[in-house]
């Protein structure tokens, strides 16, 4: 799921303000909102602290997948070694060959490797404790 950043500090506060009627005065739920609103209205007056304040929110919202990007997908493996042949990959890269992650390494006077680093998709999904 992706969030907005540039979201509606008054809509959210107006949110807040439906759920923490949900949540008698005193209890661990209306205290968290009423800290969390509190929170929303210290940097929603100061236009400085409300743009740094959606940048940090977007830091910590965004999928790390999203910021994972693939440089080049390659069929099969000879393709990829052909590619670190031609001398226009660089340190770093990510690549999909046959469809799993490798990173470009670069070993200096050895030349460039593919190292095998797993894709997100790869990966099994994230199991939330509770």
């Amino acid at each position: 799921m992706t969030y907005n950043k540039d979201f509606d500090a008054d809509a959210v506060l107006r949110s807040m303000e439906g759920m923490s009627k949900r949540h008698p005065e005193g209890t661990a739920e209306d205290e968290a909102l009423r800290v969390c609103a509190a929170a929303l209205l210290f940097v929603r007056d100061d236009l400085h602290k409300l743009v740094e304040f959606r940048e940090f929110f977007r830091k910590i919202t965004t999928p790390a997948v999203e910021g994972i990007k693939v440089a080049h997908t390659f069929a099969s493996r000879e393709e990829a070694d052909a590619w670190l042949a031609s001398g226009t990959a660089t340190d770093g890269q990510l690549v999909r060959v046959a469809g799993q992650g490798f990173t470009v390494i670069d070993r200096g006077p050895k030349g460039l490797k593919l190292v095998r680093v797993p894709l997100p998709e790869e990966l099994p999904p994230h199991k939330q404790g509770k």
